[in-house]
């Protein structure tokens, strides 16, 4: 027997590659569909045709029962109290017992107890409906000023509406707020004190009423609005300008620093291999014969860093660390409002059960001098945070560029230990501390190679940022 030509033989593979590829899937699509587990194929196993959609019906409808019972549980949870509980539970046992037994007492406790729950239930009847607009205050306040928000009920129905108390939270205490029965379309407004004694953020809100029988075997309450939130900012003081008075920051005049470009020139060396054309000095080449490049002296930046400390050690105070929070504020406003470039940056806290300190500082926003007051407002100090040695080190290594630190601190913090912080800069930077202490004389005195600045008020801290001549 001959062999197929090489063309007859590829003709018939051709021909039968199709119908080896519908095998293929068909196979291939069977194998991936016994494979897939769904719900019905758990549910139905191998029945088919009616059977398996009955079966499937029964667990929708269970399914869907399920979910109302226990929509409805809750809701009855929501509403009865552990009281309205216990006595749901006694009265039963009472009033079996009593009968079983032939004691007339508890069968009298048992009708008593159902009785009370009814009278309870006629207390949830109906809802009021109300139209209740919480109007908080403007949602930044600083420390101390005065902040109102409004609460407006008013009755849309075509009925009158009973008196009732709403309770409106405001931070961690919740104001009860009588309000009078209204005519239909009639409307009340009361205003309510937001305390903005302490900074923070302040919930304000939902405003709620409750329904309850007076035994308090069941309550219900009604949220008409939503929560709501009022940041309190620390009290901050509009100080001079970081380019005058005490800040000099010396921008544009030489450091010691050389560079291959600036402003300030330095002098003429030889050219070598990756030197910037264009900084050839022409004339001199063309004198000496070879190349000649200028050098400058590198300039200083107008990058200034704030750096406060929230250990508890190196407060003595809650005030003291009140005032050092209002002067964090105060330079760090005041630099973002110079459009300086301005880094503000706190201790990092370590957590409660890390076996190791986090050496690290949490830098605050310092976009715009709203979000820096919003990231102080929430700033607190504690004994798991870094102290100022450990602050004034990582700043000082992250330090490039800048060229005035304020560390801010507490009375606590001894003459040796701001030694040790101010070291921890390099010395380009000039660092200047304030010292917080409401119970010392306010002043400022050079202590070696930085600034300490006292102060007892905010209003100290304009004094000093003014210049010498103010002290």
């Amino acid at each position: 027997m001959t062999a197929a030509p090489p063309a007859r033989q590829r003709a018939a593979a051709a021909h039968a590659s199709p119908v080896a590829d519908r095998a293929r899937r068909t196979v291939d699509e069977s194998t991936i569909g016994s494979t897939v587990t769904t719900a019905r194929t758990r549910i139905v196993g191998e029945r088919t045709g009616w059977a398996a959609d009955s079966v499937v019906a029964i667990v929708r409808a269970g399914r869907a029962g399920r979910g109302v019972v226990s929509r409805v549980l809750r809701s009855i949870s929501s509403v009865v109290t552990p009281l309205g509980w216990t006595i749901a539970g006694l009265v039963p046992v009472a009033l079996i017992a009593g009968y079983a037994w032939g004691w007339s007492e508890l069968v009298v406790l048992g009708v008593v107890g159902a009785t009370l729950g009814a009278v309870a239930a006629v207390y949830l009847i109906g809802r009021t409906r109300l139209a209740v607009v919480l109007a908080p205050p403007p949602q930044r306040v600083a420390v101390g000023d005065p902040a109102l928000a409004r609460l407006q009920v008013s009755n849309p129905t075509r009925r009158r509406s009973f008196g009732q108390i709403v309770d409106v939270p405001v931070g961690a205490e919740i104001v009860p707020v009588s309000i009078p029965g209204l005519m239909p379309g009639a409307s009340i407004e009361r205003e309510l004190i937001v305390p903005t004694a302490r900074r923070g953020r302040l919930p304000l809100g939902p405003v709620r009423t409750v329904r309850a029988d007076p035994i308090g075997l069941v309550r219900r309450e009604l949220v008409w609005t939503d929560a709501l939130e009022l940041i309190v900012h620390p009290r901050t003081i509009d100080i001079p300008s970081t380019s005058s008075g005490l800040v000099r920051d010396l921008e544009g005049q030489p450091t010691r620093d050389l560079t291959p470009s600036d402003l300030a020139f330095h002098a003429l060396r030889e050219y070598v291999p990756g030197d910037d054309r264009r900084h050839i000095h022409w004339k001199s080449t063309a004198k000496t014969g070879t190349f000649m490049v200028r050098q400058f002296e590198e300039t200083r930046r107008s990058h200034l860093i704030v750096a406060l400390s929230i250990a508890s050690i190196d407060f003595g105070s809650d005030d003291e660390f009140e005032l050092a929070v209002s002067v964090t504020g105060s330079l760090g406003a005041r630099a973002i409002r110079d459009a300086r470039e301005v880094s503000v940056v706190v201790s990092a806290v370590t957590p409660e059960f890390a076996k190791r300190a986090v050496l690290a500082l949490r830098p605050l926003a310092t976009l715009t001098p709203s979000r820096l007051l919003d990231d102080l407002a929430v700033v607190e100090h504690g004994p798991a945070a870094l102290g100022i040695l450990d602050v004034a080190r990582l700043a000082g290594e992250s330090a490039r560029g800048v060229s005035v630190a304020f560390l801010v601190v507490g009375s606590t913090v001894t003459p040796a230990r701001l030694r040790t912080a101010a070291a921890g800069f390099p010395p380009a930077v000039e660092v200047v501390v304030i010292l917080c202490d409401p119970e010392h004389v306010p002043g400022r005195r050079r202590l070696g190679a930085f600034t300490v600045v006292t102060i007892g008020s905010l209003s100290d801290l304009r004094r000093a940022m003014r210049g010498a001549q103010s002290w």
